[in-house]
């Protein structure tokens, strides 16, 4: 389905869902391969398998557990990794039995497309763009093209499904989207899920944390004068904002008396960036390997680039880091990196979690294009932050070149917008929900970047689009 400039442009214009929000417009939705798409159906209840394997490897850690079945490994050091910096509420919260085989509703890998096909950079457990991708689901005809992913409006009902299956025992529950004031931008889209999921009659409303308050044991918003308890909270903030936060003690009250559900749950070994080094870390690997389906840990290992904790503890002098090679040579201090080649920086350093510049691509340093000097300050300043925040090492790889059509501004007032297609780069966001134990794929936001963007997010000179699935014989645009 090919779309107008100018109705794209009326449509969006017509709601406050993209309120200050600009990027660039095209045509159609963004074409995915039955091959690309049997990847996705896969990736999904992958991530899902890592999720449920990380939970017992961090409770394990935590409690001084053999991890594995027919030789000893106890990995204390994983669950200091995963606690450092964290307050110790919430790392209790976070242990609580009661808390025990809940993961994350919503599940959204980050997906670069390489070379050598799709790379799995972050895996986000809190993702913005659910509203944002429901929306242009139906903009580009998914409500009614089979070939729209996510059509049907998969997005928003798999969305009320994962969080109603969290509390089977509360009919038609009262369900809080609650968006931190630190999260705002993305307020609109969140409000507008709310109003989506209301009009199929759904209790679904979209609140400020100011909001809530405490009546007896259960948390409450106010409805015109009058009381509505609230049975399910879907969080939209980081675990970094409870601190600003004012209601957050009722909410953790409510919870521990069994009167409202948290999704996701407050657990931060879940939503941090490092689990993916613990993935590639030499002492775990016999761990993943029994903890996981072979089938999931074939896939994982192809999609998740090398990762590395920069732990600046001391060596032994005759000790070397598991990490990368600068000169040929292996590390003994994580500062010797401060020396590697641009042909050797093909690396990424970012904070791994809990701080206000872990999302949004703020903490991210490419070695590969930046100055010496900017690399060499991002070396110390994650080596500096160590004790309270620890950061990643990534191997970057580059995404390839890709074609796809996009509007240009009209060349003079009063003059259409021409579609044309342009060379960039693509990240791609398969969004899974939760439901009944199984990771079901409801859409896929993909964010078509200019070529020379090396770092892909959302930014002013990328189109946002959905994904449609082409058909056996239909040829790539």
């Amino acid at each position: 389905m090919s779309l107008s400039h100018e109705h794209i442009r009326a449509t969006l214009d017509a709601q406050p869902l993209f309120e200050a929000k600009t990027w660039q417009l095209s045509p159609e939705a963004w074409p995915l391969t039955p091959g690309q798409l049997a990847q996705l159906e896969a990736i999904g209840p992958a991530c899902l398998e890592f999720h449920q394997a990380l939970e017992t490897l961090y409770l394990r850690s935590v409690a001084g557990k053999n991890l594995l079945r027919n030789k000893p490994l106890v990995a204390p050091w994983v669950a200091d990794y995963l606690d450092r910096g964290k307050p110790a509420p919430l790392i209790a919260h976070a242990r609580d039995p009661k808390n025990r085989g809940t993961f994350p509703t919503v599940l959204r890998p980050d997906l670069l497309l390489t070379d050598e096909g799709f790379v799995l950079t972050e895996l986000d457990a809190v993702p913005g763009g659910i509203g944002l991708t429901a929306f242009l689901n139906r903009l580009y005809g998914g409500a009614t093209d089979p070939a729209v992913l996510g059509h049907g409006d998969a997005m928003i009902k798999n969305f009320y499904a994962a969080l109603v299956a969290l509390r089977p025992e509360t009919p038609n529950p009262l369900i809080a989207l609650v968006v931190s004031d630190e999260a705002a931008t993305y307020r609109p889209e969140m409000e507008w899920l709310a109003l989506q999921l209301q009009l199929l009659g759904h209790r679904v409303f979209c609140l400020r944390p100011a909001q809530l308050f405490p009546l007896g044991s259960g948390l409450f918003f106010d409805v015109e004068g009058n009381p509505e308890k609230i049975d399910i909270i879907y969080r939209f903030f980081e675990l970094f904002d409870l601190a600003n936060i004012r209601t957050e003690r009722f909410v953790f009250e409510a919870w521990a008396a069994g009167e409202v559900t948290l999704a996701p749950p407050m657990r931060h070994f879940q939503e941090e960036k490092l689990t993916l080094a613990l993935f590639h870390h030499h002492l775990l690997t016999d761990y993943w390997a029994e903890a996981l389906s072979s089938r999931a840990l074939k896939l994982l290992r192809a999609l998740i680039p090398p990762s590395w904790i920069i732990d600046p503890a001391p060596l032994p002098p005759g000790a070397v880091l598991d990490g990368p090679r600068v000169g040929g040579r292996a590390l003994n201090d994580w500062r010797d990196l401060s020396g590697a080649s641009q042909k050797e920086r093909d690396l990424i350093i970012k904070i791994s979690g809990y701080h206000e510049t872990a999302w949004g691509a703020r903490s991210v340093v490419l070695g590969s294009d930046c100055s010496r000097e900017d690399w060499q300050a991002g070396v110390e300043n994650a080596i500096a932050l160590a004790p309270a925040n620890l950061h990643v090492l990534q191997a970057y790889k580059k995404p390839r070149r890709v074609e796809h059509r996009v509007y240009a501004a009209p060349s003079a007032a009063g003059l259409p917008a021409v579609a044309a297609t342009k060379e960039g780069r693509l990240r791609l966001c398969p969004y899974y929900f939760l439901v009944g134990g199984q990771a079901r794929l409801s859409g896929a936001l993909a964010t078509f970047c200019p070529p020379d963007k090396k770092i892909i997010h959302g930014m002013q000179d990328a189109a946002l689009l959905p994904s449609r699935v082409l058909s056996l014989n239909e040829p790539r645009a």
